[in-house]
C-alpha cells in the first residue's frame, strides 16, 4: 500500500503529539528515559520545532488513514544535513513497510542525500531500517541511561 506525506500545519500540533505519545509509550516504559522520550513531551516542544523554519511535520497517511508522523529539517542551504527527528508510526500499523516508504518519499521530496539521525541502540530493528536505507552509524553514541544508548547515523 502506498503512503502520502501530507504537511501538518499549526491546528495539527495536538493530534500530532497526542499520536507521538502514544507511539512512544512503549519505548518510554522499556527505557525510562524521561530526559529525551519524544513520550514526555509536552505541546510547546512540538511547538517549538514547528516554528523552526527548516522543519517540516509531515503525516504519513494510508489510505486516508493517519498512520504516523515524520519531522523533516531542511534548511535548504546544501551545508546542513537534513534531519529526520522523529519518525514514528501508531502501534496498529507497524510492520507494513510504511516507515520504510515514508523515508523514501521524505527522500524524494527533500533529495537523497545529505541526510542524519539518531536511533536507540538497543533497538535493531531500527538501526536495519537506517542501514538498509545506506546510513552509516557516525561512531558517536550517547549514553542516556544504564538501559539505553542513542546511536547517530548519516547518509552522505
Amino acid at each position: 500500500m502506498d503512503i502520502k506525506l501530507i504537511a501538518a500545519n499549526l491546528d495539527d500540533l495536538d493530534t500530532i503529539l497526542q499520536m507521538q505519545k502514544e507511539a512512544f509509550s512503549e519505548l518510554y516504559a522499556k527505557y525510562q528515559d524521561t530526559e529525551t522520550s519524544p513520550a514526555t513531551e509536552k505541546y510547546k516542544d512540538i511547538l517549538f520545532r514547528f516554528n523552526q523554519p527548516e522543519t517540516t511535520y509531515y503525516f504519513i497517511t494510508a489510505n486516508d488513514e493517519k498512520v504516523g508522523v515524520i519531522r523533516v529539517a531542511d534548511h535548504k542551504d546544501g551545508v546542513t544535513r537534513k534531519r529526520i527527528s522523529p519518525i514514528f508510526i501508531m502501534p496498529e500499523y507497524r510492520n507494513q513497510g510504511y516507515a520504510q516508504q515514508a523515508i523514501a518519499e521524505a527522500e524524494r521530496i527533500h533529495g537523497e542525500q545529505h541526510w542524519k539521525l539518531d536511533t536507540i541502540l538497543q533497538e535493531k530493528g531500527n538501526c536495519y531500517l537506517y542501514e538498509k536505507f545506506g546510513y552509516h552509524q557516525t561512531g558517536k553514541t550517547e549514553q542516556i541511561n544504564d538501559k539505553m544508548t542513542i546511536v547517530f547515523y548519516e547518509k552522505d
